[in-house]
């Protein structure tokens, strides 16, 4: 039988003592041309946080810079609940 987890069973990441879900919320297709639009993806921001997700994963340049104005926009009211991995371009 397989276990199954919610994204509220928080683990911690590494040594940093932060607790995080076990999925993160990718938002590489946050304002892509080929991706979500602002409409959806806010659903699924929204989803994804309403079920006890904490951990979103962004970067400057995903869609030349929309998906991280999105992701600033959506997670603003529970900014102090989110853990935002940032990753700006040409680094690691």
């Amino acid at each position: 039988m397989m276990a199954t987890s919610s994204l509220d069973s928080y683990r911690l990441l590494g040594r940093s003592g932060l607790r995080v879900s076990p999925l993160a919320l990718g938002t590489m297709t946050f304002g892509a041309a080929w991706g979500a639009d602002a409409a959806v993806s806010r659903r699924l921001f929204e989803t994804y946080t309403e079920r006890g997700g904490n951990f979103i994963d962004t970067a400057n340049d995903y869609a030349s810079g929309r998906s991280e104005a999105m992701v600033g926009e959506f997670a603003q009211p529970r900014r102090q609940e989110l853990v935002l991995a940032l990753q700006t371009a040409g680094r690691v």
